[in-house]
């Protein structure tokens, strides 16, 4: 079996997840297909019969905030949106090839899609990989019970160290003698 191809690392660092699912950002997309956002939502507006709630929705207040702490999108009356954003499924970003129609959302739709699938591939593969280990695990006995252990860890990525915030003075302290009366 051959490894699943590397997503799209700019199409992958937008994809976020809400409500259990893999969405695309209104704003997002909007650069993407180098249209307005508020002509893109104009368009689905148009459109809202293709776009059922499990293709598209709009994040709820809290959902809007987490990502604004999240991302850094500037906040209401400060120049940023007035409204909460649509996200859109899998699903919803092939149905937008439909309502926009330009050479460049084709191409980029496309470009989408393939990173949707080789998400799913490379999420297929790493369940798959566990299960192999699994039934590995269990036709050998405790000897290789500490390979099995050391692959396993390999499988998690580590833990991002904190740094600490602040000066850290190196030098040592002196220590005064108060004078001999």
């Amino acid at each position: 079996m051959s490894a699943p191809a590397k997503p799209d690392p700019v199409v992958l660092s937008l994809i976020h997840e809400f409500r259990g699912q893999k969405v695309l950002l209104d704003r997002d997309l909007a650069i993407l297909y180098a249209v307005e956002t508020r002509i893109l939502n104009r368009a689905v507006q148009r459109h809202l019969d293709r776009f059922p709630e499990d293709f598209m929705f709009q994040l709820t207040k809290e959902e809007a905030e987490s990502l604004r702490s999240q991302i850094g999108i500037s906040n209401e009356g400060r120049g940023g949106r007035r409204y909460l954003p649509y996200v859109f499924t899998e699903q919803g970003v092939a149905m937008l090839s439909s309502v926009l129609n330009s050479p460049r959302a084709v191409a980029v739709n496309i470009e989408i899609m393939r990173t949707f699938v080789r998400l799913r591939d490379l999420a297929r593969s790493h369940e798959d990989l566990g299960r192999r280990l699994d039934q590995l695990e269990a036709k050998y006995d405790e000897q290789f019970a500490v390979v099995f252990e050391a692959i396993r860890e390999l499988m998690v990525p580590p833990e991002r160290e904190q740094r600490k915030i602040g000066l850290r003075v190196r030098e040592k302290r002196k220590t005064y003698a108060s004078p001999a009366r």
